[in-house]
């Protein structure tokens, strides 16, 4: 790893982050305490201990039991003050990891089992980004968070939940997602739900091409039109490389790297899915030096046991990147984000380039 850009300077260098579940984020010790308040029965009831069980069972290296651990996250989010104690926190802790803007994810209809009503989940969720934003710019920093909602792509409320993220656009949510386990549901059973959203001038995101190939990226692109592949890991299938280091793309890979379709990667939850075997295999630093519009996620803080520092770190060492590389992907992010570009070229100008500038000395 190059010597100059320890975990400790990487920490502090601005980051974006784009694909980020707020389920998958949560902290050990207020997933204790509220299961411990509502009842519900957790695995392991020590903090190390619980921390530990949702690494291990997420790296089983199938992205079906990898979701399976979100019965409990989901499970101790149902009341008003879960959601917005969760949500403050995560703005908090993404704060503390360096990041300054941030789109946070998560399934409206996965929290209704309390009496809350879609509405009531996604203010007291946007509430609770507030209120972690007044904490962090009461201590001197900043950070801007946004709210993706995601439908579930085996259940058939896409449409109502396209409709909830059109209705809170003006309040603090960026746009629409669909996720949950790709095969046997593909993107375009959803197809009214993303119609909907491009007729009304909204930005959607679709979890495709992790667990299931090409199919699922083109049917993703040429059908439902999305602005950004959630991960689109599996576009590797698509590219030929050759013994001299050349590589062929295919019409997909090439249409995507022409659109500048941005690939939300996030390489330490690939390696657990089984997206791919080892972070050294990753295709990360193929597409990269290809110049797809490659941005660093860190998918689920709480089950891949990471931060976007340790996402970093664990490319530096295994690629060799630099301060340069670092920045260009956090651009990459910034230009990819769900907000209108003026903003986005603020945040670029005003607060990304400076502090890597500091860094790259």
């Amino acid at each position: 790893m190059n010597g100059r850009l320890t975990p400790e300077l990487v920490r502090t260098a601005p980051k974006v982050v784009l694909h980020d579940h707020l389920d998958g984020g949560l902290r050990p010790r207020t997933v204790l305490e509220l299961a411990d308040a509502c009842g519900w029965s957790l695995p392991a009831d020590t903090e190390a201990d619980l921390a530990r069980w949702f690494r291990e069972s997420a790296d089983s290296g199938s992205l079906e039991r990898y979701l399976e651990t979100f019965e409990h996250t989901v499970a101790v989010m149902q009341t008003a003050e879960g959601l917005e104690r969760v949500a403050r926190e995560c703005v908090l802790d993404l704060a503390d990891d360096g990041v300054v803007y941030a789109e946070v994810r998560f399934a409206p209809e996965q929290h209704l089992e309390k009496g809350l009503s879609l509405d009531e989940v996604v203010e007291r969720v946007l509430e609770g980004f507030r209120a972690g934003e007044s904490e962090v710019a009461a201590g001197g920093r900043r950070i801007r968070v946004r709210c993706l909602l995601t439908a579930m792509r085996h259940a058939a409320r896409s449409l109502e939940i396209a409709e909830l993220a059109v209705r809170f656009r003006d309040r603090g949510v960026a746009g629409f997602d669909i996720a949950g386990a790709e095969a046997g549901n593909p993107p375009s059973r959803h197809l009214d739900a993303f119609e909907y959203t491009r007729a009304a001038n909204a930005h959607f995101t679709i979890h495709a091409g992790e667990a299931f190939g090409l199919p699922s990226i083109h049917e993703a692109v040429a059908f439902c039109g999305t602005d950004r592949l959630g991960h689109g890991v599996r576009i590797v299938d698509d590219i030929e490389v050759h013994d001299d280091g050349s590589a062929t793309l295919g019409r997909l890979a090439n249409y995507i790297r022409d659109k500048r379709i941005p690939l939300e990667l996030c390489p330490s939850s690939n390696v657990q899915t089984g997206a791919v075997r080892t972070l050294a295999e990753h295709p990360f630093d193929l597409l990269a030096r290809l110049r797809f519009r490659v941005t660093v996620n860190t998918d689920n803080r709480l089950m891949s046991d990471t931060t976007m520092t340790q996402e970093m770190v664990r490319l530096v060492e295994t690629f060799d990147y630099s301060w340069v590389d670092l920045e260009r992907f956090t651009i990459n992010a910034m230009k990819s984000a769900f907000l209108p570009f003026d903003q986005r070229l603020e945040l670029i100008d005003d607060v990304i380039k400076p502090g890597y500038a500091v860094l790259v000395g």
